[in-house]
């Protein structure tokens, strides 16, 4: 698998501000992806270290490894990200995306942002001929809720987790 370096950039305007640009992840948005994620660890009260950090964009960085990215860009600022990666749906035969992070910094929060990172993501699942798109949250978070809600149908699935 290789990960798409000539990704078409997609510069779109935000309801009230300047435009945004969504496009992948590059080298050059290291320092600025590696203070979100943080910031993005914190939220959800996630120890971050450094070894999680750096794994976490070898992966981004990596053809052969399925994760990839979408950073969104305002001015010179990253200012959001998304990541994903594809995933066998062996009950339709088909693969499906997963969205798997999804953050924007507090300070640009409400212009339309996270809405513009899942329209993009969405136009990659299409692109990919993927069932769907899929993603969880936190119950407790109604922030990002209120986006999904308006963006997506709630799936009737519980999820577990198994820690070995």
């Amino acid at each position: 698998m290789t990960k798409p370096t000539n990704l078409k950039c997609q510069t779109v305007s935000a309801a009230t501000s300047e435009p945004v640009e969504i496009r992948a992840v590059a080298p050059m948005d290291e320092a600025a992806w590696r203070k979100l994620y943080r910031a993005y660890a914190a939220f959800y009260r996630v120890p971050m270290t450094e070894d999680v950090l750096d794994r976490t964009w070898a992966w981004l960085r990596d053809p052969a490894h399925p994760l990839e990215g979408l950073v969104a860009v305002t001015g010179e600022l990253v200012v959001g990200f998304a990541h994903y990666w594809p995933q066998p749906r062996p009950l339709l035969g088909r693969d499906a995306g997963f969205l798997d992070d999804l953050f924007v910094d507090p300070s640009q929060r409400s212009r339309g942002i996270g809405r513009l990172l899942l329209e993009a993501l969405n136009e990659t699942s299409r692109a990919r001929d993927w069932a769907m798109l899929s993603w969880v949250t936190a119950q407790d978070n109604a922030t990002a809720r209120r986006l999904y809600d308006d963006v997506a149908k709630a799936a009737n699935w519980v999820t577990y987790e198994l820690t070995p």
